[in-house]
């Protein structure tokens, strides 16, 4: 083949990944932005019922588990199905649901919906800072997820043990660095989708999303903590 011919068919190549790519990433940003509707309802729906504040913590807690594992689960079977988008939603719904629990503690402080606002804003910052983080940095960062993954699972443990052992410095001590882990995670996510590694923008979706709903309810839970104000 002409070596210019061949120069050509290379740009056209690196064209369509780099737009598809590019497609990838637009569709992820577009269903996160989709995906706070359902959870807000969600957690509108929760405060309103107070059906998770009518559970018991061990009954909300194995609720949660099963129902997060299970949707997430069908998520992945069904995401290059048409049925993937609706099934991420109802996951949305449900776990703005489970974080009315929260929400409602929160809003019973007389600062609470400002706390709230803090939070969403912290949250909304963390974002926004790991997406351009994502865009800047080139090297690899493949192996940072395997890290990232350890330290989660070993957080997502911790929480449990401590659900039974009730003890607020380790609580604490949790909270911060499920903030940093998953901070970490939504860059690791986001560049990962930029290096065409991820190529279904549902899966990308509920990574992000994970990360985002672990870093706001983090970071919520410390505000009510150190800056509730309890008249």
């Amino acid at each position: 083949m002409n070596p210019s011919l061949q120069t050509a068919a290379g740009h056209r190549g690196s064209t369509v990944v780099a737009q598809e790519r590019n497609r990838v990433l637009r569709n992820t940003y577009w269903l996160l932005a989709l995906s706070m509707i359902p959870t807000v309802l969600g957690a509108w729906v929760g405060i309103s019922t107070g059906i998770a504040r009518a559970m018991t913590p061990g009954i909300s807690l194995m609720v949660f588990l099963g129902g997060a594992f299970g949707f997430m689960f069908a998520i992945e079977k069904t995401k290059n199905s048409a049925a993937g988008v609706p099934m991420l939603l109802a996951f949305t719904f449900f776990m703005g649901l489970m974080l009315s629990r929260l929400l409602g503690a929160v809003l019973g402080l007389s600062n609470g919906t400002n706390l709230i606002m803090v939070a969403f804003a912290g949250t909304g910052a963390v974002f926004f800072g790991m997406a351009s983080l994502s865009s800047i940095i080139k090297r690899d960062l493949s192996t940072m997820g395997k890290w990232l993954f350890i330290g989660a699972i070993m957080v997502f443990v911790a929480m449990i043990a401590n659900f039974f052992i009730q003890s607020s410095a380790l609580m604490l001590t949790l909270m911060v660095l499920a903030i940093g882990i998953f901070s970490a995670f939504i860059l690791y996510d986001l560049k990962r989708v930029r290096d065409g590694e991820e190529t279904n923008y549902i899966t990308a979706t509920l990574g992000v999303y994970l990360s985002l709903y672990n870093v706001f309810q983090s970071l919520l839970a410390l505000l009510g903590i150190f800056g509730g104000d309890r008249d």
